[in-house]
């Protein structure tokens, strides 16, 4: 039931249901603003937590331990779930646009709807190209991808991971571990391909060389300052002019901006993503906000990462509630260091705070927890 049934409701609207908005909604079901009612669009029927998804790859949790139902938590909330695709914004009515449903009209809205791998569509007619986002089917496009992979291939499959960021590493250790879990028949070898000096940039250089070694024990050969520049049916090639031959390739890299930002209207940075004030609110509209990776401050952009993700939430929540009623927003100040917790497959994670570093069970038992703690708040009644 609508917490409120008034013609005259202002209607709240969350446009992709990522860590913040998702906070949002979970929040709404104890604290609905008054005078409101909650829209939530999303073109998939559950929200994927990020921080698990390697961990599922590698067979360490169920699938379903790592998705948020959103219909029940609509439900919960009293809000109403939109299954549907967005194609713009008329600001002047006030309106959202979709290919599949009639418009609906908004007071205020929250777009968090992430990103996409980099480069990933300039190679997306070649079938070995398996994108890591969206994450909601990436493990179902991987394993149709390894299955006709493997008919082509039956005895030995070559895996191309593509990026060298965090969330490769994690996928190449987590993938590694579920090929060995499984006793698959075909050998399976995996490479990593990144334009930078070193995998997992961002880390220190402590740990990039605990990586690098750990990389290199388990035999998962990294090619560093090679930048894919094309992908065949059976090859790839890199911009020094050297071919690989490849079965499946995992595409990984930084963030790009999703189509669907380019078409809303909005003020963008060169990246495509929409360009947004502290408050979190787009500079085109005080009524609407970018949270998680739609957004961009800048003057001085912070990394796209989950955990800026979350801690926008409270000031997201804070600012929708002051655009309803008239009061002063707040500004989100992002940290300057945080816990960081690298799945390496095994039962053990590289543990990053500081100056810091550390690769045990215990690190994986605490990730674990800290990511099962935060994805039961959402699951909790469904």
């Amino acid at each position: 039931m609508s917490n409120t049934t008034s013609t005259t409701a202002k209607q709240i609207v969350l446009l992709g249901i990522g860590h913040t908005n998702a906070h949002v909604l979970k929040q709404w079901a104890s604290e609905p603003i008054p005078g409101c009612e909650l829209t939530c669009i999303s073109q998939y029927p559950s929200a994927t937590y990020s921080g698990m998804l390697p961990g599922t790859l590698g067979d360490q949790f169920r699938d379903d331990e790592m998705r948020i139902n959103l219909q029940c938590l609509a439900d919960q909330a009293g809000a109403k779930l939109l299954l549907v695709n967005t194609i713009g914004i008329d600001r002047d009515s006030s309106k959202i646009h979709f290919s599949d449903h009639e418009p609906i009209s908004f007071d205020a809205l929250s777009i968090g709807v992430g990103s996409m791998p980099a480069g990933w569509d300039e190679h997306a007619s070649s079938p070995t190209v398996v994108p890591i986002k969206p994450m909601q089917t990436f493990l179902e496009r991987l394993d149709n991808r390894l299955e006709t992979a493997g008919q082509q291939t039956p005895h030995s499959l070559k895996v191309a991971i593509v990026g060298g960021g965090v969330a490769s590493v994690e996928t190449a250790f987590c993938f590694q571990q579920q090929v060995r879990k499984s006793q698959a028949s075909a050998e399976i070898s995996i490479e990593i391909f990144t334009s930078d000096k070193h995998v997992a940039s961002g880390m220190t250089n402590k740990s990039i060389r605990r990586i690098e070694k750990l990389l290199k024990a388990r035999s998962i050969s990294v090619h560093t300052q090679s930048r894919v520049t094309e992908v065949t049916a059976h090859e790839i090639a890199t911009d020094d002019g050297r071919r690989f031959q490849t079965d499946c390739v995992i595409w990984a890299t930084g963030a790009t901006a999703p189509p669907v930002l380019k078409e809303l209207g909005l003020e963008t940075d060169d990246r495509g993503f929409l360009s947004i004030s502290k408050t979190l609110k787009s500079v085109s509209d005080p009524r609407i906000f970018a949270v998680g990776d739609s957004g961009t401050f800048t003057p001085n952009p912070w990394p796209k990462a989950g955990v800026y993700a979350v801690r926008q939430a409270p000031v997201l929540w804070h600012n929708l509630r002051a655009v309803i009623q008239g009061e002063q927003p707040i500004e989100y100040q992002p940290q300057s260091n945080f816990l960081k917790l690298l799945n390496t497959g095994d039962g053990k994670a590289i543990l990053e705070y500081g100056s810091f570093t550390f690769h045990a069970g215990w690190c994986w038992h605490l990730k674990t927890w800290i990511d099962r703690h935060f994805i039961h708040q959402y699951q909790t009644g469904c």
